[in-house]
């Protein structure tokens, strides 16, 4: 395993040369905020995530799930990042392994921002994981990845209007190349700081009885399951029927999900990128 501050790693990638970021593989025994990467498969993710930390393949399963795993690190300022990788997912409504897992992180290890990485060439598609993932967080940047694929189509995106109506960031990159992640960090980092105040846009179509009904199932959420975070979410979700969150009261499994995360229980061999 080479280790990655060499004087010839990555040398001449673009992010390399902002001045800010440094890429901490796995090493990352302290940190001071826990990102989370969300997206819809092929929409770039992983090499969003490479591209941040100098890391490539990786391994190791979420806690007892065969779901791969991989978390690694950045340092931008002063700060330092864990970065998570969620399962590729098309939506948080838990009707596989991996939505569970990637709705279970979001909602109880309370990462401090979630990138969501989406296509610019399939954008409707993409938004709706981007709509169920501001449900659960306010601290949410949108990653308009693969803007030279729109490019290529002709497809204008305006990403300022975007970021108006959604109430969040959004930073048009072309990750494969390194184009618009220096924007990408200083967005993450603005999040993470407080200096960005996001109010991300949610859908508001439940009925006055739906309101009540939420209002107290989440009183009984919060008084069996004290400190429970997004407890509104949960609710909903048992309103909706979602048997694995059902599943999660009823055996009490829901306040050892709660638990805040630390990562320490965490191992994974990774590959550093030469």
């Amino acid at each position: 395993m080479q280790n990655q501050h060499t004087p010839d790693a990555c040398v001449t990638c673009p992010v390399h040369h902002a001045g800010h970021l440094q890429k901490l593989g796995i090493d990352m025994t302290q940190w001071d905020y826990a990102v989370a990467l969300a997206g819809n498969p092929n929409t770039g993710k992983s090499t969003v995530f490479n591209a941040l930390t100098g890391l490539r393949q990786h391994t190791g399963n979420w806690p007892g799930k065969t779901v791969t795993r991989a978390e690694g690190g950045f340092s931008y300022g002063s700060a330092r990042y864990k970065l998570v990788d969620l399962p590729g997912t098309y939506s948080l409504l838990s009707t596989s392994l991996d939505e569970e897992v990637a709705r279970d992180f979001l909602l109880f290890g309370q990462p401090d921002v979630t990138i969501i990485v989406v296509d610019a060439t399939r954008l409707e598609r993409n938004l709706n994981l981007a709509l169920q993932v501001f449900e659960i967080t306010d601290r949410a940047v949108i990653c308009l990845n693969l803007m030279d694929e729109a490019q290529r189509h002709g497809l204008v995106v305006d990403d300022r209007r975007l970021a108006r109506d959604l109430g969040v960031p959004v930073v048009p990159t072309a990750a494969r190349y390194g184009r618009g992640l220096p924007e990408l960090l200083h967005a993450v980092h603005e999040v993470a700081t407080g200096q960005t105040v996001c109010k991300p846009y949610r859908v508001k179509s439940e009925s006055p009885a739906i309101q009540r009904a939420i209002h107290q199932l989440v009183q009984q959420l919060q008084a069996t399951f004290p400190g429970l975070p997004n407890a509104r979410w949960v609710a909903l979700r048992l309103l909706d029927g979602d048997q694995s969150i059902i599943r999660a009261v009823r055996n009490g499994a829901l306040g050892q999900l709660s638990r805040p995360f630390t990562g320490q229980e965490h191992h994974l061999e990774l590959e550093v990128i030469p």
